[in-house]
């Protein structure tokens, strides 16, 4: 029995791992620790199949090919794509977050001092206000993963801030009319629209750039995924700046007089306009013409705004008017007309679809407004700043709503506006600066064509008719067909004129010709392949309208 006891508590023994450090701990911590480690195996939980689902976006890959090489590589595909779902159905077990909302009756009168005395500290922190009544007004703009903010007051005050921990990066007077200021694809640069051109800063408020082919310009909107910067001017011109090499990629004249209304779909990335005749106009670089019109209202258009799906767009104009369109259809959706002497003026989309309308120098912040047939009697939230609005931008991935004003820059906390979950490899709010700069060349890598940009975001049809033609060309270089040739062989005895030997004998008369005429036409080819040489080579051989001003010998 006690030899028994022995060989149990060496087994227990043989569990404990020790550690002796090297060197003893000078203010007299522990000699040694030890590890216990349990023979219990940690089992996955099984992922539902309705998640699984929702992730399998194509069939499976079933079915068997011709050789058990290409079977078993298709089984391992098919391991691999499997596995990909898994995780993919698994990962949403870490989105813990979940996006806010303020329920209960008349909750349009929760004003920011009742938030801000239920909220937690880091929820107060975000609701604050700037006074800079000396510049104003200011246009404000929040990068895309929404830590840092850039206002611009028309009298020439220009700051950038993480507004977060209110940790000031510069702050300059450009000591000119500031139209519009605009971050680029990192935090490290933006562009202001100043009186007679556009320039470039650093972070360290140090001028990069002057651009000076962008001249009065009123809008600038920023195409993060094709480094494209876009402006519109008051002279009617629509620019494409590609900020990765410096190079414009398409001017555009309008036609439409002044340009103040712009408005950017996220997904599509094409740029809409909105003009004094009540239309707004789709354009892409690749277009001279635009690529759609919408007549929105019977008088000017004030604010285009484009939901971040893509599918929405509401629109204000001076006749007291909101409507909202469905892009898929470019119908109009729902009418809501206003009945008070102010009229609808700026309009900005949350990333989970709430509405900020500003009405002189009230913000009203609906819900549910694109998918509601009848105007809602009431908004969702509302505040009240003390002189004219100037700009409302939502921030991304919080429940933050920033505005520019005449007074400086207000900003207020709007439940339910952000996206709970973000998407680090998108955008990462809490990045460092080494993960920074892996993320600016990963886009640079990553950067799209400004061809790609089209109306239509299908991208998965199949052009037939051109295929067709490329095809009927190939088959014309392919199967060469040279010119007939009546051939009747001559009768030959002992078996010369059998039936097998009359169709070898016209087949190799008929190849004979085809590698004829092949020759023929290669040879013509190198032949005008060396004299256009020679001749690109020769001074004076090509006549030009200029000739009779030479002298002559």
């Amino acid at each position: 029995m006690e030899s028994f006891d022995r060989t149990e508590n060496q087994a227990e023994k043989t569990k404990i791992r020790y550690f002796v450090p090297r060197e003893p701990d000078p203010y007299g911590g522990g000699k040694f620790s030890f590890v216990r480690r349990s023979k219990e195996v940690i089992q996955e939980k099984p992922v539902p199949k309705e998640k699984l689902k929702k992730w399998r976006k194509n069939e499976s890959l079933k079915g068997k090919t011709r050789t058990k090489f290409h079977t078993q590589k298709l089984k391992d595909k098919k391991k691999v794509l499997d596995n990909v779902i898994e995780k993919s159905a698994r990962s949403e077990f870490l989105r813990t977050e979940e996006a806010g909302e303020i329920v209960g009756e008349n909750v349009y009168r929760v004003t920011q001092n009742d938030i801000k005395e239920k909220a937690d500290e880091a929820t107060q922190q975000k609701i604050f206000d700037l006074r800079l009544n000396q510049f104003g007004p200011y246009r404000i703009d929040y990068t895309r993963n929404g830590r840092h903010l850039v206002i611009g007051g028309a009298k020439g005050h220009v700051a950038a801030f993480d507004w977060q921990t209110k940790k000031l990066h510069c702050e300059i007077n450009v000591m000119e009319t500031v139209a519009d200021v605009k971050w680029l694809h990192q935090e490290t640069l933006f562009a202001v629209a100043q009186k007679k051109w556009v320039y470039v800063y650093d972070n360290q408020g140090i001028e990069v750039h002057c651009l000076k082919h962008l001249d009065s310009v009123l809008r600038l909107e920023f195409l993060p995924y094709h480094f494209l910067l876009c402006s519109s001017s008051s002279k009617g011109y629509l620019s494409y700046l590609d900020v990765s090499i410096g190079k414009e990629v398409s001017g555009i004249c309008t036609k439409q007089g002044r340009l103040d209304v712009m408005g950017l779909n996220p997904q599509s990335a094409v740029v809409y306009l909105g003009h004094p005749n009540g239309t707004v106009s789709l354009w892409t670089p690749s277009s001279k013409e635009p690529a759609a019109k919408i007549l929105c209202h019977a008088s000017a258009v004030r604010d285009v705004a484009i939901d971040s799906s893509g599918v929405y767009m509401a629109t204000s104009g001076m006749d007291r008017c909101i409507k909202i369109f469905d892009l898929r259809m470019y119908k109009e959706l729902s009418k809501y007309q206003y009945h008070h002497k102010q009229c609808p003026g700026l309009l900005d989309f949350s990333q989970k679809g709430l509405l900020a309308v500003t009405r002189d120098n009230v913000v009203e912040v609906f819900k549910d407004f694109t998918s509601q047939a009848y105007r809602p009697e009431k908004p969702y939230l509302y505040h009240r700043c003390e002189r004219l609005i100037s700009d409302v931008k939502f921030c991304p991935y919080e429940d933050v709503l920033g505005i520019g004003y005449q007074l400086g820059f207000s900003s207020i906390v709007i439940p339910g506006a952000g996206e709970a979950n973000f998407d680090a490899y998108e955008a990462n709010p809490y990045q460092s600066k080494a993960q920074r700069k892996q993320g600016e060349v990963r886009l640079l890598l990553d950067k799209v064509k400004p061809e790609m940009i089209t109306v239509d975001t299908n991208i998965t049809n199949v052009d037939l008719e051109t295929a067709k033609e490329l095809q009927a060309e190939r088959e014309k270089k392919k199967y060469l067909k040279p010119s007939k040739i009546d051939f009747t062989p001559k009768h030959k005895m002992k078996g010369g004129s059998s039936g097998v030997k009359l169709i070898q004998r016209i087949k190799g008369v008929h190849e004979q010709n085809l590698r004829q005429a092949v020759r023929t036409i290669v040879r013509t080819k190198q032949i005008e392949g060396k004299l256009d040489s020679q001749n690109k080579s020769r001074k004076g051989l090509q006549k030009s309208a200029l000739d009779r001003f030479k002298k002559k010998n």
